[in-house]
């Protein structure tokens, strides 16, 4: 997929027909420029009337840099094709920039790609920046992939309007990536964010861009109408692709090469994975920690209107040595401030279609003192790998059997009878009508409400390899306004219309039963350093 660089000197190197054409360059480090806050941020205390949300925002503005913003400021998106439609009537609109981060654009994409042609013809002075997943990217090279379907936009555009960049993680170099497979290879870290941003807004979702994402692959989208949270995550972004190889047209089979530029913030990964995570260090935490953080003050919502906090959570433990990231640390603060009495009758609903939650997060999630909890995930039949060639054909029955250890350690614990898993099946994934199941997600209602005031979207499945390999972006809402919590509480219902509790009963039932290769599997992939 991609050659090993084995020099420092801007020369290309020849690969095989299988493989990616690379040059790699001697990188001058350089400090990524990012505005100033100008105006001090307004992240003020919670009023008296939500005291009950004072204990989790108190540590949180600790943890992560947040934004205040009007609940009107989010559109809760519900179907696919919703997502779909107004990303396009947003693209076409778009005045300044579009910026998309993304594990992979799907190689048959045309509409999408004509969509940012004719934006990019219709405005001179629009410009469009892409990041993706290398080993996703590229995988199919050199057949169509993700890759040669958006190298044309530089050609048509030129690269001082479209800029395409694809990172690739430090964790998978040396006889690593000479001999796992492709496909397989993913499991060793990926660029994972998922961020739709347009001119002065951004959409938020755990969704990809590609046909299923679009029409029959249920996820969460959310569409946040605020310069200074949508200015926040293009930084992010622009800091990641500064870490991350750049497309470039090439007449090669393949259609695309992937330079490392001698103005990125880093050396290569490929040549020197520790020195790459020094840097990369370097460069984002800073970038992410809530004092250090850069804030703009563009949004002029009137701060007596300002009746939510976003939370920006980022999951970079890849690129940071020490790990500072703050998804993990914001949601186990979250989890753990319900275990005290006063919150004895709210309630969580927890979703993740690739049901695998970190350990931590687990035992926090059954020492909350909440009641009526819900987790949603995929049934094997909504799984987007049932009957998938090959190891991750396995996959739908490894989920399965951590979501059966879930349910028998919910019947050990003190959740017994007040915590229930439901899997999502809308037909059967690969027949006439078949969905599958992506979303992921945490709601919490407190006491004496019938809404959600707190709800977590984003990219991540809050698994030990989200918080390890891979490269994730959220947004944590903490909210007092009605008509929000109202939409937020309508969200996590809906995703529960085709969700039925499965108990441990159903489990133990025949057909339900995951065979020895299945265990096998996930213990060959934890032992070679991979994780589901």
């Amino acid at each position: 997929m991609l050659a090993r660089s084995t020099s420092r000197c801007c020369t290309k190197l020849r690969a095989p027909p299988s493989r990616v054409s690379l040059r790699v360059a001697r990188p001058q480090c350089r400090q990524f420029s990012m505005p100033s806050s100008g105006a001090s941020h307004n992240s003020g205390p919670i009023s008296s009337s939500a005291g009950l949300l004072a204990p989790f925002t108190s540590e949180l503005d600790k943890i992560a840099p947040s934004f205040k913003i009007n609940g009107s400021q989010v559109c809760v998106l519900q179907t696919p094709t919703e997502f779909y439609e107004t990303l396009k009537d947003k693209i076409r609109k778009a005045e300044k920039r579009i910026f998309l981060s993304t594990l992979y654009i799907g190689k048959s994409e045309k509409e999408l790609i004509a969509t940012l042609q004719e934006a990019l013809r219709a405005k001179p002075h629009l410009k469009l920046s892409i990041l993706t997943d290398a080993l996703r990217g590229t995988r199919e090279a050199p057949n169509p992939s993700c890759a040669s379907l958006l190298a044309p936009l530089i050609s048509e555009f030129g690269p001082d309007r479209v800029e395409i960049r694809m990172y690739h993680t430090p964790n998978l170099t040396g006889l690593r990536k000479k001999h796992i497979p492709k496909r397989i290879n993913e499991g060793w870290g990926l660029q994972h964010m998922k961020l739709y941003g347009i001119d002065d807004e951004i959409i938020l979702s755990g969704a990809n861009l590609s046909s299923d994402y679009f029409s029959d692959r249920q996820d969460r989208y959310h569409v946040y109408s605020s310069r200074d949270i949508t200015e926040y995550f293009s930084n992010l972004q622009t800091a990641v692709s500064s870490l991350s190889f750049l497309v470039k047209p090439s007449p090669e089979p393949a259609g695309f090469e992937l330079v490392w530029p001698e103005d990125n913030s880093a050396i290569s990964p490929l040549e020197n994975p520790k020195k790459f995570i020094a840097e990369s260090t370097a460069l984002l935490s800073g970038l992410i920690s809530p004092k250090t953080a850069p804030r703009t003050a563009l949004d002029n919502t009137p701060a007596e209107k300002r009746d939510t906090s976003v939370y920006i959570l980022a999951q970079f433990s890849q690129l940071l040595s020490p790990d500072t990231s703050t998804e993990l640390p914001a949601v186990s603060h979250v989890l753990r401030t319900l275990a005290a009495p006063e919150y004895a009758n709210s309630s969580w609903t927890f979703t993740a279609g690739y049901f695998n939650p970190a350990p931590s997060l687990t035992k926090l999630l059954l020492g909350t003192a909440s009641t009526n909890n819900v987790v949603i995930t995929a049934s094997p039949f909504a799984n987007g790998f049932y009957k998938s060639p090959g190891v991750s054909g396995l996959l739908p029955d490894a989920y399965t059997l951590l979501a059966r250890r879930f349910v028998r350690a919910v019947h050990e614990s003190k959740h017994r009878g007040t915590t229930v898993l439901k899997e999502w099946r809308k037909g059967t994934v690969g027949e006439p009508g078949g969905w599958t199941y992506h979303a992921k997600g945490l709601w919490v209602t407190m006491p004496k409400n019938e809404n959600p005031s707190i709800s977590l979207i984003g990219s991540s499945n809050y698994t030990k390899r989200s918080y390890s390999l891979d490269l994730e972006a959220n947004a944590l809402i903490v909210t007092e306004n009605e008509d929000l919590k109202k939409r937020l509480g309508e969200e996590q219902r809906w995703l529960q219309d085709h969700a039925a509790v499965v108990t441990r009963e159903d489990f133990a039932k025949t057909e339900r039963r995951v065979g020895l290769k299945v265990r096998i599997a996930m213990m060959i992939v934890q032992l070679v350093g991979g994780a589901l």
